[in-house]
């Protein structure tokens, strides 16, 4: 297993950030998560450029009432640096408290960022063994079948039933794996996104969910989680899924958050082939072939957007029907295109 780790380790480093000798990198990991860190920090070192490690835990408890702030010295690394890894599991609050202002800074001053939250050693060893050349041919082949799209529907066999409607002034965004210091992305990688302008219908997630859920509630097949959108946001009193708990930790995130929490900010494709199923982990889950929708912050920066959340909640949909002004890209999980 160390030897697929460590492979994996390696891909992100020369392929997807692509470190260079003597370029200042910055790893920001948590304990649990300090052994894949690891894996990433000795190919940093085997090309010859200089990394410094921060372990999230020394800066405080990420288990009480307040989520760990953003760290000032982490903040000064970074304005010295070139490359950055964000490596490390989710916490409630981090969103907001610690994730968005490092990217708040990482996009200040140009750094290309891989972002591997909530990231396991299966991911390691599966997304990040892909063949990222084929995946960038599927993204170009998805982009260009939905770039200037203004309706498209969304059906799958547990119930969703969706119209999302586009402005091709908004951006729709490629993310194959190469990253750049206008563009960090997250790994592993494999999706194409964009912000919609609204959408309606029912949304039944059977998948995962994003932030910190997957990590609580995981793979949610028996237990989906059903919302339904009107203008492009989830009408309260819509939420239903059996497990209570669940239901009240979503309704609180998604209407509770900031105003527009309860507005969906993404509609993504995932273009991860070499997935061959889901694990329960959203980051590499909303890579898996098919459709994920967001309640949330629409990356503005990326898509073009005017709005911004705090919060952030992917959903992944199992075998969707992505049908682009009614010619079908997706039947069931499996592309036609």
């Amino acid at each position: 297993m160390k030897e697929v780790i460590q492979a994996g380790a390696r891909q992100a480093v020369v392929n997807c950030v692509r470190v260079v000798p003597e370029e200042r990198v910055v790893i920001i990991t948590d304990r649990q998560t300090q052994n894949l860190a690891q894996a990433i920090v000795e190919e940093i070192k085997a090309l010859g450029a200089d990394e410094t490690q921060f372990v999230m835990e020394d800066f405080g408890s990420r288990e009480g009432s307040e989520p760990l702030a953003f760290p000032a010295i982490i903040k000064e690394t970074l304005s010295e640096s070139q490359v950055s890894f964000y490596i490390a599991q989710c916490k409630p609050g981090e969103l907001h408290s610690f994730r968005m202002p490092m990217i708040d800074v990482i996009q200040t001053y140009g750094l290309r960022h891989a972002h591997m939250p909530g990231f396991t050693e299966i991911m390691m060893s599966q997304g990040m063994a892909s063949d990222y050349e084929t995946i960038a041919e599927l993204c170009q082949k998805v982009y260009h079948s939905v770039c200037d799209a203004q309706e498209i529907r969304v059906t799958t066999p547990a119930g969703t039933d969706l119209v999302a409607r586009f402005n091709p002034a908004l951006k729709w965004v490629i993310s194959d794996g190469h990253i750049t210091a206008d563009n960090w992305k997250n790994l592993p990688d494999g999706e194409v996104f964009t912000a919609p302008v609204s959408a309606d219908g029912v949304v039944v997630v059977d998948g995962c969910l994003g932030d910190h859920f997957c990590e609580t509630y995981g793979l949610l097949a028996t237990s989906p989680l059903r919302y339904e959108l009107k203008d492009g946001r989830c009408i309260k009193g819509s939420v239903a899924c059996d497990n209570a708990q669940l239901k009240r930790d979503f309704e609180s995130y998604t209407f509770d958050t900031d105003e527009h929490s309860s507005r969906l900010g993404e509609f993504a494709i995932g273009t991860n082939i070499g997935l061959t199923g889901l694990i329960g982990n959203l980051l590499q889950d909303e890579k898996f072939p098919g459709i994920h929708l967001a309640l949330g912050n629409p990356y503005p920066e990326k898509t073009g957007a005017d709005w911004r959340s705090q919060a952030h909640c992917d959903g992944v949909l199992i075998k969707p029907t992505i049908r682009v002004e009614g010619e079908t890209i997706m039947k069931e999980g499996t592309f036609c295109i």
